[in-house]
C-alpha cells in the first residue's frame, strides 16, 4: 500500500466567505483558484492555493452555521501551522502582520518543539493560525 506523501488541503468553516477570502488572499498570499456555491442548499466552498501550489486552503460557509466563535478547546481542529523555510523568513513574517494590521504573538520558541519559533495570530472567525520555523542546524 502506498502511504501518504502530505496534506493535500486544508477545509476551514468560516462564517461568512466574503470576508475571510480577501483576508487569507492579503494576509497570506494565498490565490483564489475556483469557488462552489450552490443556491439550492446555500453551502459556499472556496479554493485559495499557495502560489507554489504544495497545499490550499478550503473555505467553507454553511447555510445553517450558528456564527459561534472558534475555540480550539473543543473538539476538531485546534491550529493550523504554517512552514517557513528560516527563522529570517518567520521574522519577515511578523513584519507583514503588523503591515496589516493583525494582531500576534511575537516569534517565540516552541514548547512543542526546542529550536522551533513560532509566531500565532488568528483569522476572522478566530481560528488560530500560526507561521513555524524549524530549528536551523
Amino acid at each position: 500500500m502506498s502511504k501518504l506523501t502530505c496534506v493535500h488541503h486544508l477545509a476551514l468553516t468560516v462564517t461568512d466567505v466574503d470576508r475571510s477570502v480577501p483576508w487569507y488572499v492579503r494576509v497570506l498570499e494565498l490565490e483564489e483558484f475556483t469557488r462552489r456555491e450552490d443556491p439550492e442548499t446555500g453551502l459556499r466552498k472556496v479554493v485559495l492555493r499557495s502560489p507554489s501550489e504544495e497545499f490550499s486552503v478550503v473555505l467553507v460557509q454553511h447555510p445553517e452555521n450558528e456564527r459561534r466563535a472558534f475555540d480550539e478547546r473543543t473538539t476538531g481542529l485546534d491550529h493550523v501551522a504554517f512552514k517557513v523555510s528560516s527563522q529570517n523568513e518567520l521574522d519577515q513574517w511578523e513584519e507583514r502582520l503588523v503591515e496589516y494590521g493583525v494582531t500576534y504573538t511575537p516569534a517565540a520558541t516552541s514548547r512543542t518543539l526546542p529550536g522551533s519559533r513560532v509566531v500565532v495570530f488568528r483569522d476572522p472567525d478566530g481560528i488560530q493560525l500560526e507561521v513555524w520555523a524549524d530549528p536551523e542546524p
